[in-house]
């Protein structure tokens, strides 16, 4: 006879998993502030400079393809070097 399933557990391992994720994801994006210096900038600016970006991104999808080649470029410098790039504008 098969063993039936304890699906409260289930649950339970799953949002579990889950809250794991999601915390290293804010940590990933911790690390992320960090590297690229925008931890320099005052709380109040990164949020504007990321609340102009989704609003950029909304309307300008080849703005989206610039954003993403260069932080491909970041991360593959990053990767060789180890060290922090200089922070431009876009």
């Amino acid at each position: 006879m098969r063993k039936p399933r304890d699906i409260d557990a289930e649950l339970e391992e799953l949002q579990k998993r889950a809250r794991a994720l999601k915390a290293k994801r804010i940590v990933q994006f911790g690390e992320l502030v960090e590297a690229t210096g925008a931890d320099t900038l005052s709380i109040k600016a990164l949020a504007g400079v990321l609340l102009a970006a989704v609003e950029q991104a909304d309307g300008k999808p080849e703005a989206v393809a610039r954003w993403t080649e260069r932080g491909t470029a970041f991360f593959q410098a990053g990767t060789k070097k180890g060290g922090r790039k200089g922070t431009g504008n876009d």
